[in-house]
C-alpha cells in the first residue's frame, strides 16, 4: 500500500484540481452578489440514511480555499447518520463557504455512499474471518477519496495503483506464456530492480491453481470467478499456503456464502462503481 505521505499528496491534489476545475477564474456568482466582507453560517444537512464519510476531507477543503473558516464538528467518520442529522456547521467568509460548497457536497456524498455499502458487506461477514476489500475500478482522479470511502466503512484496501503490488492476472500470464513463467519473470524482476512488492496471482481454475502452488513468493492466489463448491476445494487444496481471495461478481447476496468457503479476503469492484450518492445538502443558517 501507498505511505501515509503519499496518501495525503493524493488528497492535496484532488482538492486542488477539484477548485481548479470548478472556480477556474472565479466563483462570479457569488462575487457579483455578496460582499467580500460577508460573513455567515452553513450546516451540513443529512436527506438519507447510511454512514457519513468525507468530514475530515470537507475541512481540508475549507481550509485550503479559507484557512479562516471555522468547521464545528457534530458528527465525525463513520457515523451512522439518518435524516435531518446536521454533521457540522461551517463559518466565516460567505463568499469562500460558497466557492468549497459544492466539493464538499460531491465528496461527501460519494464517500457516504461508498462506505454505507462497505458497511453492509462488513455486516453480512461478521462470524467469520473473510474481510471485504476494494478494487481498482474507482473513478478516475479520486481513487484516494474513494478507498478512504472504504477504510471508514470497515473494509479494507486492496493495492492503491499499479506500482504498488504485483497482480498477475489472466492477460498477464497469456501474455507471459504461462502461470510458471509469468510468476519466475515477476520474481527475477523484483530482484533485479531492488523492489519488495508483495505477488498476488489470479487462477482461472484448480488446474491453475496447483501450478500456482509449485511456485515459492506468491503472497496471494485471487479465485477468480469460482462457484461456492469449488472455492471450498481451492481453499482446502491451497491449505494455508498463501492467503486466498474471492472476486468475480459477488454481491452482497453472495457475499456470506463465499466467506463460508474459507477465503481471507473477498474483492468487490461494487464498493466503488456501483453506487448512489448519499443525499446530503449545505443550507445556509
Amino acid at each position: 500500500m501507498i505511505s501515509p505521505e503519499q496518501f495525503e499528496k493524493e488528497i492535496e491534489l484532488i482538492i486542488k484540481n477539484a477548485i481548479r476545475e470548478d472556480v477556474g477564474d472565479g466563483d462570479h456568482s457569488s462575487l457579483a452578489c455578496i460582499p467580500k466582507d460577508a460573513t455567515g453560517k452553513a450546516k451540513l444537512l443529512v436527506k438519507d440514511q447510511g454512514v457519513l464519510a468525507g468530514v475530515e476531507f470537507a475541512k481540508r477543503v475549507f481550509n485550503y480555499v479559507d484557512p479562516e473558516l471555522k468547521v464545528e464538528v457534530l458528527l465525525k467518520d463513520g457515523d451512522q447518520v439518518k435524516r435531518r442529522d446536521i454533521a457540522f456547521y461551517v463559518e466565516g467568509s460567505s463568499q469562500s463557504i460558497l466557492k468549497a460548497e459544492r466539493l464538499v457536497l460531491n465528496a461527501m456524498q460519494r464517500m457516504s455512499a461508498i462506505a454505507t455499502k462497505t458497511a453492509e458487506f462488513v455486516t453480512k461477514l461478521e462470524g467469520t474471518k473473510t474481510r471485504i476489500l476494494d478494487t481498482r475500478k474507482t473513478t478516475p482522479g479520486i481513487r484516494a477519496l474513494e478507498k478512504w470511502a472504504v477504510k471508514i466503512g470497515g473494509g479494507e484496501n486492496h493495492r492503491f495503483a499499479l506500482y504498488d503490488m504485483i497482480m498477475l492476472k489472466d492477460n498477464h500470464i497469456d501474455f507471459a506464456g504461462g502461470i510458471t513463467k509469468a510468476i519466475e519473470k515477476t520474481k527475477n524482476y523484483l530482484q533485479d530492480n531492488d523492489l519488495d512488492l508483495k505477488i498476488i496471482v489470479e487462477a482461472r481454475d484448480m488446474n491453475e491453481i496447483r501450478e500456482i502452488l509449485k511456485s515459492d513468493g506468491v503472497y496471494r492466489i485471487l479465485i477468480d470467478n469460482f462457484n461456492y463448491e469449488d472455492t471450498r476445494k481451492a481453499v482446502d487444496l491451497i491449505n494455508g499456503k498463501c492467503l486466498t481471495e474471492s472476486s468475480g461478481g459477488i454481491t452482497l447476496e453472495t457475499a456470506r456464502s463465499y466467506a463460508e468457503c474459507g477465503v481471507d479476503f473477498i474483492s468487490s469492484g461494487a464498493l466503488t462503481h456501483s453506487v448512489h450518492n448519499l443525499d446530503l445538502s449545505l443550507k445556509a443558517v
